[in-house]
């Protein structure tokens, strides 16, 4: 049997005894294959409430053949051999509990389940009052007078008293354990018996979307960092996705919500109906597929409130000129900031209306220079400005600048773009790019990162890729920017966007 089971009917017999209902008690012990010693007591015990001595005698045999040791069967064994007569083998049973006492005043049963604690001199009174069945007077008063030296403070009274009864030649009546005590299960063993539901019952108290009213549980909203982007396999419609609405939509079901022209929705699930199921702003909604226009890529950095966006929608601070890693190319390309003077004349663009300006010439963080208002530097005088500040990487790179709508870049391959550029002046500054192909190989690969969101550039050295590319990284520039190579180029990037894996260094 198992102890589990062995625990459960144990319990309810116990409770059945409690209740006075012997002969149920018996059952269920009975039931009980192959019953421990404190079983075998405990139907003792019963039968002794149920006025039943030689049935009880036999089931004391069972506890002290299963546990010899067992002190508190022999006493118990030993009361019921007095009431049927048999003296001798009760003076045989008190003295092996004694001996089982081991020389202690007393033995608490409390831990193995039953509330009682047997003393070494009930056990002696015990014996005594066999003697005085056998008339063994003399044996009787030297077994009290032991009992005394055994004795706890404060229980001198009753053994006087027997001594007085001895000495008259009166019969002592023995004492057992009190009616009604039984070996117990554990407590905590009985209250693991049923199984408990720790959890409870699921129950939603927070969702990925603010102001959800939907109640249970839905695989569309893994709780995953960053926007809202089920994966594929939970989508409900190979068309699901960001779209745009193209123009203004009053639910007829809500009063409050309004969903904008261009506003940007994500849609779960579309219909035959020509209904769309999506999220707006937080809440469900059903809208018309004819208003919905895919999004761009772009679109999603524009999600507003109700979608959290990624962990860096807004690029940490851009770097000073003194935090760019060093320029592989140039030994001071990138710790130095140089001022050189030319003179660009006061015909071209914006320069014209401010002659006495100076106009700022920015190499992309790597060298600022200074071109006074006259001569425009041809070409190559201009490459060889700056391969005086980048050495050889001047020679090779390949130059290009920002349009003044900040968008695209322009290359500068002849004096024709050369003339464009200076058109593009700004505030009289220009950004130049000088960028050069071949100037990263043969770098470390410090670490490889994967990247967790795209990035788009803003500005032209900064590195751009998409989500799940691999970067190689080649240097730190400080805690929020890395710098890296994607896809064949190279560039910096934020940090936040991307994490470590585990690969070690590579020398490429």
């Amino acid at each position: 049997m198992a102890y589990r089971e062995l625990v459960r009917r144990w319990h309810e017999g116990v409770l059945a005894a409690d209740g006075g209902d012997w002969d149920a008690a018996l059952d269920i012990f009975a039931g009980i294959p192959e019953p421990p010693s404190r079983i075998c007591f405990n139907v003792g015990c019963v039968q002794l409430l149920a006025g039943r001595p030689a049935e009880a005698l036999r089931s004391f045999d069972k506890t002290v053949a299963k546990d010899n040791s067992l002190a508190v069967g022999f006493f118990q064994r030993g009361f019921v051999h007095l009431q049927l007569e048999m003296y001798e083998e009760a003076l045989s049973d008190y003295h092996m509990a004694f001996s089982h006492l081991r020389k202690n005043p007393f033995i608490d049963y409390k831990q193995l389940g039953l509330r009682h604690i047997l003393y070494a001199w009930e056990v002696l009174y015990s014996t005594a009052a066999a003697q005085c069945r056998l008339q063994q007077w003399q044996e009787a008063r030297v077994t009290l007078d032991k009992a005394v030296v055994w004795r706890p403070e404060g229980r001198t009274a009753i053994l006087d008293q027997a001594l007085e009864r001895v000495q008259d030649r009166l019969f002592l009546e023995p004492m057992r354990v009190p009616l009604g005590e039984f070996f117990r299960p554990r407590k905590k063993e009985v209250e693991q018996l049923d199984s408990k539901d720790f959890l409870g019952k699921p129950k939603v108290i927070s969702s990925i979307i603010p102001n959800d009213e939907y109640i249970g549980f839905e695989p569309l909203r893994p709780q995953k960092q960053g926007f809202y982007e089920p994966s594929a396999d939970a989508l409900r419609d190979s068309e699901s996705g960001y779209y745009r609405v193209s123009s203004h939509y009053y639910p007829e079901d809500s009063e409050k919500l309004v969903v904008k022209a261009s506003s940007l929705v994500f849609v779960v699930a579309r219909g035959a109906d020509g209904w769309a199921t999506a999220i707006h702003d937080g809440q469900k909604l059903r809208i018309p597929s004819s208003l919905l226009e895919p999004a761009s890529k772009m679109d999603k950095w524009k999600i507003s409130n109700g979608i959290p966006l990624p962990p860096a929608q807004v690029p940490p601070s851009r770097l000073h000129v003194k935090q760019k890693p060093e320029s592989p190319g140039g030994e001071n390309a990138s710790a130095n900031a140089a001022q050189m003077y030319f003179k660009i004349p006061p015909t071209h663009g914006e320069a014209s209306s401010s002659t006495d300006r100076p106009v700022v010439l920015r190499a992309r963080c790597e060298c600022t220079v200074v071109v006074r208002a006259g001569e425009v530097p041809s070409l190559p005088d201009l490459r060889a400005l700056l391969r005086e500040r980048f050495g050889q990487q001047a020679e090779r790179g390949k130059l290009s600048y920002r349009h003044s709508d900040g968008k695209e870049l322009g290359a500068v391959s002849g004096e024709e773009d050369l003339g464009k550029m200076w058109q593009q002046l700004t505030d009289g500054r220009l950004t130049l790019c000088c960028q050069d192909s071949d100037s990263h190989s043969g770098r470390p690969v410090l670490y490889r990162m994967l990247a967790q969101h795209s990035y788009l550039a803003q500005g032209p050295g900064d590195l751009e890729f998409s989500k799940g590319d691999m970067l190689d990284i080649l240097s730190e520039v400080n805690e929020d920017w890395l710098e890296g190579r994607c896809n064949g180029k190279t560039g910096i990037f934020p940090k936040c966007f991307a994490t470590q894996t585990g690969c070690g260094a590579t020398f490429l």
